[in-house]
């Protein structure tokens, strides 16, 4: 009997292929696009030559289709009214973060002259000392 696998993407059971060793995902088509989408950004994390492929093949493509995204956003109106709103929310999300307290400036800090000691110039010479404070009193 041939054992049944769990694929790795949906988590179906399938029987595995016996030309295939080491076989991790099923046969249905999502599960396929998931193992070639995973194998491609491995190949693009570690190499440099199809990475560099990969962008010249993009690049290309964009001088050849330059109306491509115009055409598109023509013919999906939803598509542009839901990028909009994100958008929009998106704009205010970043606006809420930048913000400073509002009520920053209006906070007074009270000085009491009474509370504070001086201190000898030099932080070479011990301060724990008493002899060395004085306590500022006056006005």
């Amino acid at each position: 009997m041939i054992p049944k696998l769990r694929c790795v993407h949906c988590r179906r059971r399938f029987i595995a292929n016996p030309r295939v060793k080491n076989q991790k995902y099923c046969n249905r088509a999502c599960c396929q696009r998931a193992r070639k989408t995973l194998w491609q950004r491995r190949k693009i994390a570690t190499d440099a030559d199809y990475r560099q492929n990969q962008k010249d093949s993009h690049q290309s493509w964009q001088i050849n289709n330059p109306d491509y995204w115009r055409q598109y956003r023509d013919g999906h109106p939803q598509y542009c009214e839901r990028n909009r709103m994100l958008q929009k929310q998106r704009d205010a999300k970043r606006r809420a973060q930048h913000l400073a307290k509002m009520d920053a400036l209006t906070q007074k800090i009270n000085v009491i002259p009474e509370s504070y000691s001086v201190f000898c110039a030099s932080c070479k010479i011990g301060l724990d000392r008493p002899s060395n404070t004085a306590a500022v009193k006056g006005a």
